[in-house]
């Protein structure tokens, strides 16, 4: 049955089986994403399976991380399974193979297993593990110090994968794949299968790293007779050196991001593009857009690089479409209850403080160090007030007595500006300007030194100058 046969005559099921053995990262965010749109798409159901059958490195914790992290990003599942919940399962499909002679126990040693495995690949050949205990009759299948494999074939599984055509393998170099470790310890592959076929999962959406489970999953899933999904396998995320990303590429949390003052739809407009585009120079896609757009036909075959500064554009764009009200709203997490008190007294001028800084702002977590100034006295040094210029303190002084004569109620940016200008001009705006910005700053970086002034107010603004002039001299 082809793609388009398929879809009109069975319902989409996707899903997204994360392991709580760490939190939420870019990688399964974009799996989650992808999956979550194609079933949207195309009025099919998106499933959340946890996939914690590993009990010694799975954490709840981490399970309440990737929760969470789904739901900041707006990606709502239709249903939540736990592999851990559901071993009676995996038993009886474990006993049918079993009882048919399909799986064996395998009592090889890891010792053994290890030493096979080096013999093989200093000989250059594909490890993999050929086991002569399927053909001993005497051996009892219930010692539970063995391992349970599936019997190799010799056959070549071939899949035709949405994203990258068709791929084949020869099965005789998986040897006899390891499916459990007991009868109610189910191993990825195996346990993937069933849930799969129980859950009428119709397309497995998931990364290129996946591929080598592909064969393997199918020859599970001849053995107990069962339809095989369409797969279709996304390109791996990169760093910026076409490395494997890492967490100084910027591999953390999705949860992190969100604490640092990352907006969800700006992680998610950057997810997307890692690995898909629509086919034009278009960048901006609110959800109804990609839900839209998005198709798997468009997704590319080579790794999609992550690239943090993009990230952080897309984030800043974001921030400047925001109302004031949002922004305000939003950055009040980052602030101290001092400030807070400040700003519950004039909102107004905390409004000026944020479109002053709203366009400079790549994450909502820059805001306290970005407008401390504001509400705490800066620390100034000599070196930042004089820097590269010259007659730092004769210009500090003239730019107090110019500043002086402006009348308290008019001093605005504009006013300010034009009353310094022709000054500037003539004595050289880095002269003038850069020690008198960092004399209200004590920032190598700010907003114009107009702007601030007009926010601080009159009397502040002299008081910084006189200080910077004090330090200077």
């Amino acid at each position: 049955m082809n793609f388009l046969n398929f879809l009109n005559s069975k319902k989409i099921r996707t899903r997204l089986a994360p392991s709580p053995t760490g939190p939420l990262h870019v990688g399964t965010a974009r799996t989650a994403l992808f999956n979550y749109i194609f079933a949207r798409q195309n009025n099919g159901n998106f499933i959340l399976r946890i996939d914690d059958t590993d009990k010694e490195r799975s954490d709840k914790r981490f399970e309440e991380d990737i929760l969470n992290g789904l739901k900041w990003l707006g990606l709502e599942y239709d249903k939540i399974y736990r592999q851990s919940e559901r071993e009676d399962i995996y038993k009886n499909y474990l006993k049918k193979l079993l009882d048919k002679k399909i799986a064996f126990w395998c009592y090889h040693s890891k010792e053994e297993l290890a030493a096979e495995k080096t013999e093989q690949m200093n000989k250059k050949e594909a490890p993999r593990h050929v086991c002569n205990h399927k053909n001993i009759k005497s051996l009892n299948h219930k010692n539970k110090n063995g391992i349970i494999r599936l019997g190799g074939s010799d056959e070549k599984i071939k899949f035709n994968d949405l994203i990258r055509g068709e791929i084949e393998y020869d099965a005789s170099l998986l040897g006899d794949i390891a499916i459990a470790k007991d009868e109610k310890t189910p191993l990825y592959n195996f346990a993937s299968v069933i849930d799969d076929e129980e859950m009428k999962i119709s397309h497995v959406i998931r990364g290129e790293d996946h591929i080598p489970n592909t064969p393997k999953q199918i020859l599970i899933q001849k053995a107990l007779k069962i339809q095989t999904p369409f797969y279709a396998h996304l390109p791996l995320i990169l760093g910026p050196d076409k490395s494997k990303m890492s967490k100084r590429h910027g591999s953390i949390s999705i949860n992190e991001y969100k604490r640092m003052g990352y907006l969800a739809q700006a992680l998610l407009n950057f997810i997307i593009l890692l690995g898909w585009n629509p086919g034009n120079d278009k960048e901006f896609f609110e959800k109804e857009e990609m839900l839209e757009l998005f198709s798997l036909q468009k997704i590319q075959k080579g790794g999609a690089v992550f690239n943090i500064e993009k990230l952080n554009w897309f984030n800043r764009e974001y921030i400047k479409k925001m109302s004031m009200g949002k922004l305000s709203q939003h950055t009040m997490e980052y602030i101290s209850s001092e400030w807070k008190a400040q700003i519950n007294k004039d909102k107004k001028l905390w409004y000026k403080i944020l479109e002053l800084e709203k366009p400079r702002l790549n994450v909502l977590s820059e805001i306290k160090e970005r407008v401390d100034f504001f509400f705490e006295k800066p620390q100034l040094s000599r070196s930042l007030l004089i820097h590269t210029f010259s007659n730092t303190s004769q210009h500090l002084d003239k730019t107090e007595k110019i500043l002086s004569s402006i009348d308290r109620h008019s001093f605005g940016a504009e006013n300010i500006k034009k009353a310094l200008w022709d000054y500037a001009e003539e004595k050289g705006r880095g002269n003038v300007l850069w020690p008198f910005r960092a004399a209200l700053t004590g920032k190598a970086k700010s907003p114009d030194p107009f702007s601030v002034a007009e926010i601080l107010g009159k009397k502040e603004t002299l008081k910084r100058i006189q200080h910077a002039k004090e330090i200077i001299t």
